[in-house]
């Protein structure tokens, strides 16, 4: 029998025909479901829509659960979701392609949704404590002309510090970079990377 692991697949690229992310995220969670390993995946495709923070959802967020109106609830809903689907993953797939040196918006938006006191972290006298620990993510990153964790790359550390806060420490970089200059020798790394990965267990969330 094989083993099951929850995976929550986020893709980000504004592309659907020719981004480099979302294939390379196609062959990851192959390679994954490779061997003794089920793979549950749920799929959130940010660029299907993604609302933002405004000031209604901040007043929501910060009144206590309890108190919340029939409004504001409903305005949480969406947030609600996507960190339900993170606390019940084993394991996070990231699709970042580097827009102008960052990411793009919508998974800007992502984080700020996800990011939520009480749920995903929560503040104590030591500072900060991430709440989402015990899970494996895996930041699928591509660029044009940036090199990845370069001084230009502002998108890799901020994601990596984006998971780290809410608690996921056990992070994985797989990229493609450069693809302007580089073209399909960047792309090939990436692809041995990924059959690296299909070669190791995939663990289960702690």
């Amino acid at each position: 029998m094989k083993n099951e692991v929850k995976l929550l697949r986020v893709d980000s690229s504004g592309r659907y025909e020719g981004s480099s992310t979302r294939a390379l995220t196609d062959s990851l969670i192959e390679a994954l479901a490779s061997g003794n390993t089920a793979v549950d995946v749920t799929q959130r495709d940010l660029a299907k829509g993604m609302p933002h923070v405004d000031e209604s959802w901040i007043q929501a967020n910060f009144t206590d659960a309890e108190e919340r109106s029939d409004e504001q609830m409903e305005r949480l809903q969406f947030s609600d979701n996507l960190v339900a689907e993170i606390q019940t993953a084993d394991v996070v797939v990231i699709g970042v392609p580097i827009y102008n040196f960052g990411v793009p918006a919508k998974l800007k938006a992502w984080v700020d949704m996800i990011a939520r006191a009480r749920l995903t972290f929560r503040y104590t006298a030591n500072g900060p404590e991430g709440l989402m620990k015990g899970k494996k993510a895996y930041l699928v990153v591509a660029s044009g002309g940036v090199a990845v964790d370069s001084e230009l790359d502002f998108a890799t550390p901020y994601m990596r510090q984006a998971l780290r806060f809410i608690g996921i420490t056990d992070i994985e970089v797989i990229g493609a970079e450069q693809q302007m200059s580089r073209g399909e020798e960047t792309v090939a790394s990436a692809l041995t990377k990924i059959a690296e990965v299909a070669r190791r267990p995939v663990a289960h969330a702690a």
